[in-house]
């Protein structure tokens, strides 16, 4: 950890501070970890709910945050559980696979109002939505947010070269899937 991320921890973990960081912590990495849970869920309205939800499980378990990883990765960490956990209970509710689900919200992108992509876009989200989970993890934070790779390996838990081959075989898939459909 960086010395204004130690700084921001402490005041995080101080009753008499915790209120006002936790404001500057919203607006340091509210849009980052927005972006994150979009690219899990899809859609604008579940991300904020998702958001939401990650936000009060930073605000409730920062005081056991130890320091051992980067608070940052610690937040990705609770916000990609919190999104497939949102993603695994909506599928559970509709009776079907998280897949099938995924590709029922690729089919709505369209008519989402803040989806602002055009075609091309519509057809990446298609590709990414045949990998799996792990890899498209993996894409979307490289590709999307252009996490380096030992951020990455710091979030998921998995080794850079690992994430390398699982980005390389994800990019491989979805240049495949592009070229055909």
């Amino acid at each position: 950890m960086n010395t204004s991320e130690e700084k921001l921890v402490r005041e995080l973990q101080d009753p008499e501070t915790r209120n006002e960081a936790f404001r500057d912590l919203l607006q340091q990495y509210q849009e980052r970890l927005y972006w994150q849970i979009r690219n899990i869920v899809k859609n604008h309205e579940d991300a904020d709910d998702v958001l939401q939800n990650t936000f009060i499980k930073i605000f409730n378990n920062i005081i056991k945050f130890k320091g051992e990883s980067q608070l940052f990765s610690w937040m990705y960490r609770i916000a990609t559980n919190e999104a497939i956990t949102h993603v695994n209970k909506q599928a559970k509710k509709k009776h079907i696979s998280s897949e099938e689900l995924q590709q029922q919200v690729i089919d709505n992108l369209q008519n989402d109002v803040y989806f602002e992509g055009d075609e091309i876009q519509l057809k990446l989200q298609k590709a990414i939505a045949t990998l799996p989970e792990k890899q498209q993890q993996v894409f979307n934070m490289k590709y999307f947010q252009e996490l380096k790779y030992k951020e990455i390996s710091a979030i998921v838990g998995t080794s850079e070269g690992a994430l390398k081959t699982s980005y390389h075989i994800a990019s491989k898939k979805i240049e495949e899937f592009l070229k055909h459909n």
